[in-house]
């Protein structure tokens, strides 16, 4: 898959604001049953958020786009879609949900 070949080894990874404040909502959340679930849950996402770029194409094509370089990583029931800009070298994190409600 020619992807592959235009990969570069250790992408930044980006959070974009809209991840940012939809994952503070969703920590919000959680912290109203357990404060220690929402800061596991947190360092948990982080982990796997930052492991993407080992293999960035691992996750599944995203459900909410036609493009193959954006994927959805699935992590506790919860969707965070993801771009793969190789032209950058980046990851960048686009948002995170648990709805079918969430729009590119």
């Amino acid at each position: 898959m020619r992807c592959f070949k235009e990969l570069k080894i250790n992408m930044q990874i980006v959070k974009t604001s809209r991840y940012l404040l939809e994952l503070e909502a969703v920590l919000d959340f959680i912290a109203q049953d357990s404060l220690n679930r929402a800061l596991e849950f947190v360092h948990k996402l982080n982990e796997q958020v930052l492991d993407l770029d080992n293999m960035p194409y691992k996750c599944r094509a995203s459900l909410k786009s036609n493009d193959h370089h954006i994927r959805d990583l699935v992590f506790y029931g919860y969707v965070i879609p993801y771009r793969i800009n190789i032209k950058r070298n980046q990851i960048e994190v686009l948002g995170i949900f648990s709805e079918n409600e969430w729009e590119l």
